[in-house]
């Protein structure tokens, strides 16, 4: 029989499983019915989770085109064994069209759609294999596919995987402005990113042509990176990435994950179904690419209605955006509502320091319990109340 600490693990692990796999649903809803283009760096081997990836794809109604350029024997069979390998693609090979690697002129580009729809209308995969032309480097013709196709998702998998510019952590997002200052002379060199200059110039020109997102990933990350919150390599966005508006119904569902995390990570206050409710209802999202929910707040009021004053409650950012200006951005959002709806001041309780230091980085003021209202304080874990520190904001209503 396995010990207290085993059981723990075991618990731990299977709850870590089910939040990975309630993630993955989410993504998976957010492909179904749509359309990704994939492109292969040529020399990648390991195929067997890239080729799992797609399946999950595949078997969720997502149109996946593969753009391969590796055309050698031995490359070939490789993909199609690990293809064929996996649940759900089968057996029978993918279909296979043969693009030109010197350009896609308007006509072709018209007569490729409707070759690629009388496919994809009857298979969910078909293989895009570039010949003919020296072409660009890696990802050459891929970039310039995915905007004459009108393809809102490009995802690049390349060995290298995404951008660790020169730091020990990876560059897990870039949107344009970021892109546009890598690009500039002799930035992206600074950045230890000088030989993959190339590269980012065609994700650039692919967000500026109307592609909406680009990832880039090794082929081992992909699952990480398309069905997982932290991702596994950067994702690039065009410019006007990020949106805070009021949770709809429909945002509650992955926003009440977001805070069911943050609850296990030990950031945010323990809540019943009930409580959490009433956070959601009074809450804001910061949404990425309108799709993504990449952080949650709310402001909470009606207890404090007397005193004129505000909580910040469930404030949560996901990993992949930390230092992208989520949270920044959401606490704006509520200071502007606040002050709009006369609130004399507005305060947070934490019990993580940087998200002390945070609010204080704010022009909130550290204080006592005492100057907030004694609402909030019943009924509240006393241990919990032991470490928490109480940052306020006093307002100016008349300036919005």
């Amino acid at each position: 029989m396995p010990g207290p600490g085993e059981r723990v693990r075991r618990v731990a692990a299977e709850l870590r499983q089910g939040e990975h796999f309630a993630e993955k649903d989410f993504y998976l809803e957010e492909f179904r019915g749509r359309s990704v283009l994939v492109a292969v760096a040529p020399g990648v081997t390991d195929l067997g989770r890239l080729a799992s990836a797609l399946a999950d794809l595949v078997r969720n109604d997502t149109r996946v085109l593969l753009c391969w350029s590796d055309l050698t024997p031995a490359a070939q069979r490789r993909l199609r064994a690990a293809l064929g390998g996996v649940k759900g693609l089968g057996r029978r090979r993918a279909p296979v069209v043969c693009v030109d690697g010197t350009g896609l002129p308007p006509p072709d580009t018209e007569a490729l759609r409707a070759e690629l729809w009388g496919i994809l209308r009857r298979e969910r995969l078909c293989a895009l294999a570039v010949r003919g032309g020296a072409g660009p480097p890696f990802p050459g013709l891929a970039p310039a596919l995915a905007t004459a196709l009108r393809i809102p998702k490009l995802v690049l998998v390349d060995p290298e995987g995404g951008l660790l510019a020169g730091q020990p952590r990876r560059l897990s997002f870039v949107d344009a402005d970021v892109l546009d200052t890598l690009l500039r002379q002799g930035q992206a060199e600074w950045s230890g990113l000088g030989d993959r200059r190339a590269l980012l110039v065609a994700v650039r020109e692919a967000l500026h042509a109307g592609v909406d997102s680009v990832n880039l990933c090794t082929p081992e990350g992909i699952a990480d990176e398309l069905f997982t919150y932290e991702g596994s390599g950067t994702l690039f966005t065009r410019g006007d990435y990020c949106r805070v508006a009021p949770l709809g119904l429909d945002d509650f569902a992955q926003a009440e994950r977001l805070l069911e995390r943050g609850q296990r990570e030990g950031l945010l206050k323990l809540r019943s179904p009930d409580e959490i409710a009433e956070v959601l209802a009074v809450g804001f999202g910061a949404t990425i690419c309108d799709r993504h929910l990449a952080g949650i707040a709310g402001l909470l009021t009606a207890p404090y209605a007397a005193e004129r004053a505000g909580e910040i409650v469930g404030l949560y950012t996901i990993t992949r955006f930390k230092g992208e200006g989520i949270g920044e951005r959401l606490v704006a959002r509520l200071l502007g509502e606040a002050a709009g709806r006369g609130l004399a001041y507005v305060f947070a309780c934490a019990v993580d320091e940087r998200a002390v230091q945070f609010f204080l980085r704010l022009g909130f003021s550290q204080v006592g319990a005492g100057q907030v209202p004694a609402a909030k304080w019943a009924g509240y874990d006393a241990r919990r109340r032991a470490r928490v520190v109480v940052c306020k904001r006093e307002l100016d209503p008349g300036r919005g």
